[in-house]
């Protein structure tokens, strides 16, 4: 008899495709004769390549050897030589759909996400706006199995190290090894869209306050973007307890080693939330124009350390980047540091520091 093998498509952002892991894991766990590759861009390689024994990773450039329809026909043709047996799209969008079309014609066993695109436009409406929780792409994932015929029976996935932690000797020297009397905190100011970026100044006070209040603590400053690159130089000159994570660690596995030693991180509605989350690290999340009940909340995060206003027009986004019809961006302006320090401080009370 044939062995069954999935193939899982998602090609999206690294934080969508993050959040995969745990229903991955947990299948690979609940079925280990079932053969299954993750199809994805090559960025996500780390999440994968040793999850599972009967999990592989396979990259595809869709901006350069697979770009069009051309490639997409390319890739189907590399993708038939597998033997799938099943196919999972998570992601349903054009490229997806179109290899799913192409699956469905060679007969293969298909299925794939609803996104609830009709409860979305609900909860970011501005008029008769329907604030309820939505499915998390935790839940939509498991359906989409459940209709292959792979139901799981429960996540059991918790980090992607053992509960020490990741190898801090394959950091540079800069990280060191944690002393028992420090806390590491982690801090993701940034994200991709201005609706989910909590103002550089104010977070600057929260910086300055966690130096107050842990003047032994060390602050590690994750991110890697133009923004990053400016504001972390200015940070860094007057607390010299932070330490730029992209100016010293290359990979996303070295950052999610790093990670796996947190007390805490601090991020915004972005990637750094769900890497943080694999890594079993309770994470304090800022929320402007986004919102949890979207379904984006961290895996295994805890709503309390979620930190947002109520107000009349938010959620306006599901992923943050349109622009705030007030003009003032009140969702993100209106949190005070010190909401977010109270959460931040709250982790680190009840987790005793090592002896």
């Amino acid at each position: 008899m044939k062995r069954k093998h999935i193939l899982i498509i998602r090609f999206s952002a690294l934080g969508d495709i993050a959040m995969m892991v745990p229903v991955v894991y947990s299948l690979a766990m609940q079925y280990p004769d079932v053969r299954i590759t993750v199809l994805s861009r090559s960025f996500a390689r780390p999440l994968f390549d040793d999850l599972a024994p009967n999990v592989n990773f396979m990259e595809a450039d869709l901006k350069g050897e697979y770009h069009g329809l051309k490639g997409l026909n390319s890739l189907y043709r590399r993708l038939v030589a597998k033997q799938f047996t099943h196919v999972a799209d998570l992601h349903n969008v054009l490229r997806s759909e179109y290899l799913r079309l192409r699956f469905n014609m060679g007969r293969f066993r298909v299925e794939h996400i609803d996104k609830h695109r009709r409860q979305r436009r609900h909860l970011v409406a501005r008029k008769k706006k329907v604030k309820e929780p939505l499915p998390t792409s935790f839940d939509n994932y498991l359906e989409v199995f459940r209709q292959l015929g792979f139901p799981i029976d429960h996540l059991s996935f918790h980090s992607l190290f053992p509960s020490e932690g990741g190898n801090l000797n394959l950091l540079p020297a800069i990280v060191g090894p944690k002393r028992s009397w420090e806390h590491w905190i982690g801090v993701a100011p940034f994200a991709a869209h201005q609706g989910k970026v909590y103002p550089p100044e104010k977070m600057f006070e929260v910086l300055q306050q966690l130096v107050a209040q842990h003047p032994k603590a060390r602050i590690f400053l994750f991110g890697r973007g133009q923004q990053e690159k400016h504001f972390f130089s200015q940070w860094i000159q007057q607390l010299p307890q932070c330490v730029d994570v992209g100016r010293h660690l290359e990979t996303i596995h070295q950052e999610l080693i790093l990670m796996s030693h947190l007390d805490v991180m601090l991020s915004m509605d972005s990637a750094n939330m769900h890497l943080a989350s694999l890594t079993a690290t309770p994470v304090v999340s800022i929320w402007g124009a986004t919102h949890p009940y979207a379904g984006f909340l961290g895996w295994n995060q805890q709503q309390e350390n979620a930190v947002g206003l109520d107000l009349p027009c938010r959620p306006c986004s599901i992923y943050g980047q349109k622009l705030c019809h007030r003009g003032d961006y009140a969702c993100l302006t209106g949190i005070s540091p010190d909401m977010i320090l109270e959460r931040i401080n709250r982790i680190l009370t009840k987790k005793p520091l090592a002896q």
